[in-house]
């Protein structure tokens, strides 16, 4: 296909083997990218569904009618000014995702807060907030996994929004509907809140636990149970994930041992996102290694499917990771793409100098390997924000 200066062309005009450019705001459409090669009638008629009248041809004038062919052609911009504006979008992109993150996370407190005096308010509360993750969750075709800053001490309800991210893209992918997508998203939210009634000083303790500690602190699915069910509020999906989110199908979670088909599907679903990011957490793995240790060591805890589903869903390389690139830059996997090889990162040299953000889709470099965090130097540490724990949400992409 020949390089042509931008057209305006009209969607009724559109064709197949075209790359044309949408006139919107990267968040406001479902593509990876505002640049978009039609290789397929889908990509017509997903176009045809934005608000759009026309769409600016970068290729393929050739495939035009001759009486658009020869309409007046708009300034064309150049490769550098295109990729400068994809990664303003992608900054803005980021930046959105963080706030959605941190607002559903004080959205998810203020519920919790609420469970008390006013059960009521709670629950509509909690309702409001999965309708806001469902649409986040639909606002792409595809939708991707992004990384996000919790801060250094996670809270609860932190935990709860990750997880239920997390759980939604795992249950998405597995075709699960739209009912069992809500009560995964409820149940992950509260699947913790029993921890409140555990003392600060269990939860946050940094050495062993002793064996009472540990009855105790494993008593919080249960304590979880109590709070919900005495509001006769919550679905009995979504009560079933706060009790049994610690279950494993070979029968050797808590608190009842169930195995196999006695755990629901949704609980499972909550399950397996919570051992992840226990698996991430407890031992300071990297997203990476923490999924490597699942898929080898975790097989007869959880369904294979979902650990299928959730391999597909953070990728080979899991927003978070540290890796080391072809031509000896630092970088931090952001966002998960269609190529697991090619994510989108931040990328710094090994001093830390000359930050910025990477399609590696588009990019002549590779992922050499993974690296760990005392690998960086304390410079490449604080531009990449390497020592934060990872939390997920949803890319805006």
């Amino acid at each position: 296909m020949s390089k042509t200066a931008e057209v305006k062309v009209p969607l009724s005009d559109l064709k197949v083997g075209m790359v044309v450019k949408l006139p919107l705001s990267w968040t406001n459409h479902p593509f990876l990218f505002n640049r978009i090669e039609i290789e397929s009638p889908s990509h017509i008629e997903l176009i045809r569904t934005l608000d759009v009248a026309y769409v600016y041809l970068i290729s393929g004038i050739e495939l035009l009618p001759k009486k658009v062919q020869s309409a007046k052609v708009a300034p064309s911009l150049t490769p550098q000014q295109l990729a400068q504006e994809e990664k303003a979008q992608l900054r803005k992109s980021l930046r959105q995702g963080q706030q959605r993150f941190t607002k559903a996370a004080n959205d998810c407190r203020g519920a919790f807060a609420k469970l008390g005096a006013d059960p009521q308010g709670a629950y509509r509360s909690a309702a409001t907030l999965v309708e806001e993750l469902m649409d986040h969750l639909k606002e792409t075709e595809t939708p991707y996994l992004a990384c996000v800053d919790a801060g250094i001490d996670i809270s609860i309800n932190q935990h709860g929004v990750s997880i239920a991210v997390l759980a939604m893209m795992i249950a998405q992918s597995l075709g699960m509907n739209h009912s069992q997508l809500r009560d995964i998203a409820m149940g992950a939210l509260f699947h913790d809140i029993g921890k409140q009634k555990v003392p600060d000083i269990i939860r946050r303790k940094k050495t062993n636990l002793s064996d009472h500690e540990i009855n105790f602190l494993n008593m919080h699915p249960q304590f979880g149970y109590n709070m919900l069910e005495k509001s006769a509020l919550f679905p009995p999906k979504v009560l079933d994930i706060v009790l049994h989110h610690h279950e494993w199908i070979d029968g050797s979670g808590y608190p009842h041992k169930l195995q196999g088909k006695q755990i629901a599907v949704e609980t499972q679903v909550v399950s397996l996102a919570n051992d992840f990011e226990r698996l991430l957490r407890g031992e300071g793995r990297s997203p990476q290694v923490a999924l490597g240790y699942l898929f080898k060591h975790r097989v007869q805890k959880h369904d294979s499917a979902m650990i299928s589903a959730l391999v597909k869903v953070l990728g080979i390389y899991p927003p978070g990771t540290l890796v080391e690139l072809t031509n000896g830059d630092v970088a931090k996997v952001m966002v998960t793409t269609s190529e697991f090889k090619k994510p989108i990162i931040r990328c710094c040299n090994i001093d830390g100098q000359h930050s910025e953000l990477k399609f590696l889709q588009q990019e002549d470099l590779e992922i050499k390997g993974v690296i760990k965090l005392e690998q960086l130097s304390t410079a490449a540490k604080r531009v990449l924000d390497a020592s934060s724990p990872v939390s997920f949400y949803f890319s805006t992409l």
